[in-house]
């Protein structure tokens, strides 16, 4: 069964994308073939319900292929030996608060790096799997693919899990690489201290590196000096094939008071948005990071979590890690009820219900049209693209069916709101212009 499993994959392989092989298919194991039926073992189930509704049927197709006749696939989720850590022991009535679990510290690398930023705990989504791909070919091609990699996008989307991912990876596979991982503001101090006190060995400590991450960009805007001395060192390192990570809050191009040889510098190689995830996207992240702390959550809980918080990923985590530790000092389970009740009382998190009449407003107010003009049959493009925008918000905020989607802006065929999702999905991908737009329509909506 291996071997027939290891032929799926292989098709599959050559059909999906990288990052989507690797976040779905990466921990699958074909586990039973009885006469025909089925049983697969996918890692959560969340990848579960991918399996079910978007794999199923090139599966069942590659399997027929190699001579199986196929009766049924059942896909399970594989079991785990791990155990809650909540403690459920009560002596008194008015027990001693049982304290969180400390964890250590993270270990810092070589160059600075957090040795817990890896690939392997990186959850792979639409909105992150072009900078995760891109990533993945400079581990591979240093200094000569995507060089500098520029990536850029909100607070607390993996921008710097991401970049140091990267770092980690290649000193595993050549520990004698020189890798140096700093932040635009650190490099500014360390530019200061060096002119204030006559210092040598300020451009050897960067110009000396393999791979040199820089985080933070954003933050060298109106230095001057400190942009002209940057520039020569991603020069020199450039001239060398020595790889160069920059990140940003925002693209090169909008980054204020930044001199223009330093942003055509920046625009040499690829410059790719991260975006905030999608909803499935956001559950995976739930269970990864509440499963490496040995708890399980529920699926209605992780939904609810995901549902709620719309901002970035370190407020999602920040607040999975509050149910936590409140449920793990009061001896419960970290159930819906809690996590509403935490969710209740936290004024920085909006959970206000999104309509599809507020997704349309929004939008036609912010292209300067009608709701009446979306919702017509006018295929002008000044029309037709923030109609498609709305289509695809409609689907990604309220998980709204492609009919009901269709009902609502005045279609009779559900397939045209297929396609218009299925399109902005893509230009979101490769088109800075359209995912500015949704992002700036998604903040509006939650604003």
């Amino acid at each position: 069964m291996h071997e027939l499993w290891q032929s799926v994959l292989n098709e599959i392989e050559t059909t999906i994308s990288h990052a989507a092989f690797t976040t779905w298919f990466k921990d699958t194991e074909l586990v039973a073939n009885d006469n025909g039926k089925i049983t697969i073992a996918v890692a959560n189930i969340f990848a579960q319900r991918q399996f079910q509704t978007k794999f199923d049927s090139q599966i069942r197709q590659i399997l027929i292929n190699n001579n199986i006749d196929v009766i049924s696939i059942d896909y399970i989720v594989k079991t785990t030996n791990k155990q809650k850590t909540i403690n459920r022991e009560v002596t008194t009535d008015n027990p001693t608060p049982i304290q969180p679990t400390v964890t250590n510290t993270p270990k810092l690398a070589n160059g600075g790096l957090n040795s817990r930023y890896t690939f392997a705990n990186f959850i792979v989504g639409g909105s992150n799997d072009l900078a995760y791909t891109a990533c993945q070919a400079v581990v591979n091609h240093p200094g000569t693919k995507y060089n500098p990699l520029f990536l850029y996008g909100g607070v607390g989307l993996g921008k710097t899990h991401l970049a140091q991912a990267v770092g980690n990876e290649i000193i595993k596979l050549n520990p004698k690489t020189k890798v140096h991982y700093t932040t635009s503001e650190a490099f500014y101090s360390d530019f200061v201290n060096a002119m204030k006190h006559k210092l040598s060995g300020f451009a050897d400590k960067y110009r000396k590196a393999d791979v040199l991450i820089v985080d933070d960009m954003q933050f060298i805007a109106g230095k001057e000096k400190s942009q002209d001395e940057f520039f020569h060192t991603i020069n020199k390192l450039h001239q060398q094939n020595k790889q160069i990570i920059i990140t940003s809050d925002r693209p090169p191009k909008e980054i204020p008071t930044l001199t223009d040889r330093l942003r055509s510098r920046f625009e040499w190689g690829m410059a790719i948005d991260i975006q905030m995830p999608d909803f499935e996207t956001r559950c995976a992240i739930l269970q990864a990071k509440s499963e490496s702390s040995g708890v399980t959550l529920n699926q209605e809980t992780i939904e609810f979590l995901a549902n709620n918080i719309k901002t970035n990923i370190r407020e999602l985590e920040g607040v999975l890690n509050q149910l936590m530790a409140y449920s793990e000092m009061r001896g419960i389970e970290p159930d819906l009820a809690t996590a509403e009740g935490l969710l209740a009382g936290a004024t920085h998190s909006p959970t206000h219900h999104i309509t599809a009449k507020q997704i349309i407003n929004k939008t036609a107010n912010y292209f300067q049209l009608a709701p009446a003009d979306i919702m017509s049959s006018d295929r002008s493009k000044h029309i037709v693209t923030p109609r498609q925008i709305a289509m695809y918000l409609l689907r990604s905020e309220t998980r709204m069916s492609f009919p009901n989607i269709a009902h609502e802006l005045g279609r009779k065929d559900h397939t045209t709101a297929m396609h218009s999702v299925d399109k902005i999905e893509k230009a979101i991908k490769l088109d800075y212009l359209i995912r500015e737009q949704v992002a700036e329509i998604r903040d509006k909506l939650y604003a």
